[in-house]
């Protein structure tokens, strides 16, 4: 049974020198049409995860088409039977996605994007290409695509950084990066294309884009997403990964298992940073 409660998740990079002037409108509309979430304002564009009644997020939907630079957002968008959010917050930001390096601006240039399905004929085929993880450790940790390379990042802004220690012999071998929803990779692809890759590609609506329009082949595991559900399977269902309340690192059942579980207190990641 479909849930009562439409998530719905977006982003746009787009030019807002009016940033600060939108933080109130959106705070009142979604008052109005008690929405819970986050919206993230900066410079560069708009980021949101926000949850409520289909008819309130329609009219929101309605609201942001208003603008012409928020028409027609892609959005992701899932189902649950309970409020995933406890509260609305709009916040301004520097960026809506943090990497730290002013001159990366994806909405005057990123790297090519590649459908889900074209990227699925391409492991079909066994096409020579590295699937690259642009992630955070504890997200891979999940769940990733068969053979991915995964960087070992603790945060976004370790990015450059680890690209900058990839070999050379690399650079010239197709690149297919891929993150939950595709935010991250349209900053990232600009890193490696700085770095020297020649061939950048960034999978069109991320890893749960990649599900929704041809399921889980070639993925393992679930996938981390930034809401109380936690981690969703390939039917973008919400699965039985569970969160610490105390590190926040995502809990599969075996971690959930572990004699250093203790709910609101610590688990096997955290164990040894207790007082």
């Amino acid at each position: 049974m479909v849930g009562e409660i439409l998530n719905i998740a977006g982003y746009r990079f787009v030019d807002l020198p009016d940033r600060d002037e939108l933080r109130q409108p959106f705070r009142d509309i979604c008052a109005e049409l008690n929405l819970k979430g986050t919206i993230l304002l900066s410079h560069e564009g708009i980021n949101f995860f926000l949850a409520g009644p289909q008819q309130s997020v329609d009219s929101f939907i309605y609201y942001l088409d208003q603008d012409e630079r928020f028409k027609n957002l892609k959005l992701k968008i899932s189902h649950t039977d309970y409020q995933p959010f406890n509260r609305m917050n709009v916040r301004l930001k520097k960026e809506i996605i943090s990497i730290g390096l002013d001159h990366i601006k994806p909405a005057e240039l990123t790297g090519e994007g590649i459908t889900p399905t074209e990227f699925k004929n391409w492991l079909d085929e066994g096409k020579e290409v590295i699937v690259l993880d642009t992630r955070n450790d504890y997200e891979c940790r999940i769940g990733t695509f068969e053979n991915a390379l995964e960087l070992d990042i603790k945060s976004f802004r370790d990015f450059p950084r680890a690209v900058s220690e990839m070999s050379d012999d690399l650079k010239d071998t197709p690149v297919v990066m891929f993150c939950t929803g595709g935010i991250r990779c349209e900053k990232a692809s600009v890193v490696m294309m700085d770095a020297g890759f020649s061939n950048v590609k960034q999978l069109k609506g991320g890893i749960l884009g990649y599900f929704e329009e041809v399921g889980g082949d070639y993925w393992n595991g679930d996938c981390f997403v930034f809401d109380h559900r936690v981690a969703v399977n390939p039917e973008l269902d919400e699965t039985e990964v569970a969160q610490c309340f105390a590190c926040r690192n995502p809990l599969m059942l075996k971690d959930q298992q572990s004699e250093h579980y203790e709910i609101g207190v610590s688990c096997p990641y955290c164990i040894d940073r207790r007082d």
